[in-house]
Formats: structure tokens, sequence, C-alpha cells
């Protein structure tokens, strides 16, 4: 959202998740070097919170957005901050943004993903067990894991989401479209219900 006085950007009014998508879209498109993406990458590092529930935190900027800096961390926020991270090539992480990462793997897995980590017999996420292309400022099961893989980060708490991918392939190989924004894009991505080539791709590339 833009000032009517400044026509920049307002810092109050920055939403975590949908800044992460804009950071990871503007880094594959080539736009790394630019100073307002490396600014927006500050950003992340420096206010992206991965608060389980534990304290609430007494930084003014946090209590302006309580909706995503509230006790317990927003998972969409979390999740689009650590897809922008990693879409930074390796050689060109600071220490600051590999710890980062670190800290947003680690938040996925104490919650198994996708369950609730003060109580693992429960989900956090239902929604995420099924799978859609593109996905906005939602996340699932399978974006998630492929971050994982992305980083090289192979952990026990991974397994019920892994086994949830291998449990939604079909009989021929392939994995369905759950969801869909179809009728709200600009053209319409395959069609929810049937095999997916972008979820079947995915998912044979987490698996493989």
């Amino acid at each position: 959202m833009a000032s009517k006085k400044t026509g920049t950007g307002v810092p109050s009014y920055v939403i975590p998740c949908l800044t992460g998508n804009m950071v990871f879209a503007l880094i594959k498109l080539g736009y790394l070097e630019d100073q307002r993406v490396q600014k927006a990458i500050d950003w992340i590092v420096k206010y992206q919170r991965t608060d389980d529930g534990d304290v609430l935190s007494s930084d003014e900027y946090h209590k302006k957005r309580p909706a995503c800096f509230s006790k317990h961390s927003c998972h969409m926020g979390v999740a689009k901050s650590f897809k922008a991270l990693v879409a930074i090539p390796k050689e060109k992480r600071s220490k600051e943004i590999k710890d980062k990462i670190i800290e947003f793997a680690e938040y996925f897995l104490i919650h198994h993903i996708y369950k609730q980590s003060h109580n693992l017999e429960k989900d956090s996420k239902p929604g995420w067990k099924k799978f859609g292309f593109p996905l906005m400022y939602q996340t699932d099961i399978l974006e998630l894991v492929e971050l994982f893989q992305e980083i090289g980060l192979k952990d026990e708490r991974l397994k019920d989401a892994i086994n949830i991918i291998k449990e939604k392939q079909k009989d021929d190989g392939t994995w369905l479209l759950d969801n869909t924004y179809n009728g709200r894009t600009t053209i319409r991505i395959e069609v929810k219900g049937k095999p997916s080539k972008w979820i079947t791709f995915k998912a044979l590339k987490v698996l493989r």
C-alpha cells in the first residue's frame, strides 16, 4: 500500500506472505541485485518471526500487524519468506540469510509441516494436504517439502508429509490438481480434480 503523501510504500502495511512471493518472483526474474529487492530481503531477515505461541513480541512494528505477527506466527508468512530466501543462490547467501533459512526450516519441522506442534495428533493446516498450482499466499505440503529438498535438509520430522505425498499418487502415476485459482487469474492453469502435470512434476521431483 502506498502513502498518499509520498507515493511510496508504507512500512506498517507490509504483508509477509505477499512480500515473500514478490521477492521469490523477482529473484527468479533476475533482480536479486536490485537495491529494492535487497531491502525486501533485509526486511524478511529482520522482521519475519517464527514464534510458536511462546512469547508475544514487544516490538512496536509487530504490534501494528497482529494478524501477521501475533503470539503464534502466521504459517503463510513464514512459508513464503522461507521460499523467498531459498531462491537466493547458495553462493550469494550471507550468514544472516543462511541462519534465517535454518530458522524457517526448524519452524516447520517442529510442526511436522502441517500439524500442531504442541499436539502432533492434530492437524494445524489440514487444507495443506490438498495440492494446488499456483498457490498465491497459501501453501501446501508439497511446496514446503520441495523447499527442504532444495536446501538438502533431511529430517525424520518430514516423514509424515512425505507419506501423504506418496499416498496421493494415483494408479496411473499422476497426482491431481486439488486446489486452483482458476476464475480469478488471467489464464486458466489445468483443471481442478484432473491429473496435473505441474503437481506430478513437483511430486516426482520431491520423491526422487
